[in-house]
């Protein structure tokens, strides 16, 4: 039998610029290309439409540029130790290839798998800088084990020479005879964002490119406007590894500028999460930095919890956000703050209700960025100011400032020329009856008040 690897695949679903593909393919004349569709990510409730639909975009897209070389994807489902390890068993294949995870999940999950291909006297081969341009432990401060802020991290993180983009491949030879299940189809998943993009790695590169050429001169002045929606939109590829961090740093520094400087800075970001995530992998879940909050309990808090996930809040640009949310599956940046900010300090609603909510639509939802990005807004991550609070109106009026994201994505709103639309309740009482739009659920004086006193600063 033929010398054969098995490349398992993860949140890497590319052929370009990937290093354990091309490592099994250096080291054996055959090796199968696997996806397992782990039954442990849907019994947690991840497996979300949104996700599931772009992931199947993903698989197809991935089966056709394996064929294109030859070869084919291989799918199986269940246990991704178990599935692993019998597809190593009928191949014969000796080692396995795949890149390094950060989550507490994904950790488990390795380690449940070399244990069993050891006990097959079969080699786990786990690959860095995969899903992020620079691995989780490959930059720490003296002291510790990670960096907890930012510029320090960022500072080390730039002095790091990123390993070289690798080639596609042109030849995959798969073994005859490996069984597979269908390509997951994204028409067969139900209960997805009507606005939900299409997925898969050309669609990803396409993107990339025009992004490059048209849009990335911008981004330093203007990824904060809401209206202009001048950011990239690469996430949910960067989520599930339809495009490198590598390759995009390397891209985006030959593009150089201001604009391409602040997106690296941006990829950077992304890496410090993971970095954070694989050294405390319990922030998923639990506090950073417990600011020894008494979070509103959801019973108490129901009525604007829903509110604020329908985008009934009363304060437009808050539900402006929460609606491109539904409608896309995806928000803009600075609507994600917005609303963080929103739900934890002016509502005071645990963090977790609002990450979770996030996960179960956002199609880049992805563990570290979004869990930490959630705990950086409600104070109880690696922000240096955990008791800042983002005044909805004062940051409508700057990042929306004529009403036209609001206008877009609040319909009910529309007539309402300029800025006005930010402060629909000041209208007079005849005007504002025209409008079928709730008063403000709180009033934002009475929220910061209720947040200083929680957080011991009355």
């Amino acid at each position: 039998m033929a010398n054969v690897s098995i490349v398992l695949f993860t949140s890497d679903l590319r052929v370009h610029d990937h290093p354990p593909l091309r490592a099994a393919l250096r080291a054996s004349s055959e090796v199968v290309p696997l996806f397992v569709r782990d039954t442990g990510i849907a019994s947690a409730g991840y497996a979300v439409p949104n996700r599931e639909a772009f992931l199947a975009d993903c698989l197809g897209d991935l089966d056709a540029a394996l064929r294109a070389c030859g070869g084919r994807l291989v799918v199986r489902s269940g246990d991704v130790a178990d599935a692993v390890a019998g597809v190593a068993a009928e191949t014969g294949a000796d080692e396995v290839h795949m890149a390094a995870g950060v989550s507490a999940y994904a950790q488990r999950r390795e380690e449940r798998l070399r244990n069993v291909l050891e006990a097959q006297r079969r080699r786990l081969i786990v690959h860095d800088a995969v899903v992020t341009a620079v691995a989780p432990g490959a930059v720490t401060p003296a002291s510790s084990d990670h960096f907890a802020v930012f510029t320090p991290y960022f500072r080390h993180w730039s002095a790091q020479r990123l390993r070289d983009v690798l080639a596609p491949p042109r030849t995959i030879r798969v073994p005859d005879g490996v069984a597979s299940e269908e390509v997951p189809s994204h028409a067969r998943v139900s209960g997805t964002s009507p606005g939900l993009a299409a997925g898969g790695e050309r669609a990803g590169r396409t993107q990339l490119t025009a992004w490059l050429r048209h849009g990335v001169g911008g981004y330093e002045d203007g990824h904060d406007d809401l209206p202009g929606d001048a950011t990239s939109r690469l996430s949910p590829h960067l989520h599930f590894g339809t495009l490198s961090p590598v390759e995009l740093v390397h891209r985006a520094r030959r593009a150089g500028g201001p604009g391409a400087d602040a997106f690296v800075r941006q990829l950077a970001w992304r890496d410090f999460h993971h970095q954070v995530l694989a050294a405390r992998p319990a922030s998923a879940a639990h506090d950073y930095r417990t600011r020894h909050d008494r979070w509103r309990s959801e019973q108490a808090a129901a009525r604007d919890i829903e509110a604020w996930r329908e985008g009934r809040t009363g304060y437009p640009v808050i539900d402006a956000a929460m609606r491109q949310l539904r409608h896309e599956g995806w928000m803009h940046n600075r609507g994600r703050l917005l609303t963080a900010s929103f739900l934890t300090k002016t509502l005071y609603v645990d963090w977790r209700v609002g990450a979770r909510h996030f996960l179960d639509l956002l199609v880049d939802g992805d563990i570290a960025n979004n869990q930490l990005n959630w705990q950086w807004m409600a104070g109880t991550g690696t922000d240096s100011r955990p008791n800042r609070v983002l005044n909805p109106v004062t940051q409508a009026k700057r990042y929306d400032p004529d009403g036209a994201y609001v206008r877009c994505w609040v319909p009910e709103l529309a007539g309402l020329a300029g800025p006005a639309v930010h402060e629909p309740w000041k209208l007079p009482g005849p005007e504002r009856a025209k409008y079928a739009y709730p008063d403000p659920i709180i009033e934002l004086a009475e929220g910061l008040e209720r947040f200083n006193r929680a957080r011991g600063r009355d």
